[in-house]
């Protein structure tokens, strides 16, 4: 069984409202509390990192599944959407909503049913989604089209 091992940085200056600097790997950015949580809001956030941790390896599983059965893509986006619930002050991250948005080379209608069915299971294979069930809801709203 294989392992890779991933290493972090970071520097934290103070106290709640100090801006800090975090390095892993190619990543290198300054982190502090966002402002909707009355913070600095310079640089990224725990909120985002995880947002952008699960978007990611989303949309990476998407594409290599999309791949693997030779489905002919013009273009692969994504939008998504991270709620975080503040309840008499616990920070609880509810839920994240991923929007891919695939274009089609060709139009088959039974190729778009295959993308729609890929688009749901990467979701369960992305090992980030498995690291988070059932803590973090994964809300999932695919567009399939065909290119003009």
């Amino acid at each position: 069984m294989a392992e890779h091992h991933f290493h972090l940085k970071a520097d934290w200056p103070g106290g709640r409202n100090s801006v800090g600097e975090l390095e892993c790997g190619n990543l290198k950015t300054k982190i502090s509390i966002p402002p909707e949580m009355d913070g600095p809001g310079v640089g990224t956030n725990p909120d985002e990192m995880l947002l952008g941790a699960a978007a990611t390896c989303y949309i990476i599983t998407l594409a290599a599944m999309l791949e693997r059965r030779s489905i002919e893509v013009s273009s692969l986006t994504m939008e998504s959407e991270g709620i975080v619930e503040v309840e008499k002050g616990v920070i609880t991250y509810k839920k994240i909503i991923h929007r891919p948005h695939v274009i089609l080379k060709i139009e088959n209608a039974e190729q778009a049913q295959n993308v729609e069915k890929l688009a749901e299971r990467a979701e369960k294979s992305c090992m980030i989604s498995r690291a988070i069930e059932g803590n973090v809801e994964i809300g999932l709203e695919p567009i399939i089209e065909i290119e003009k």
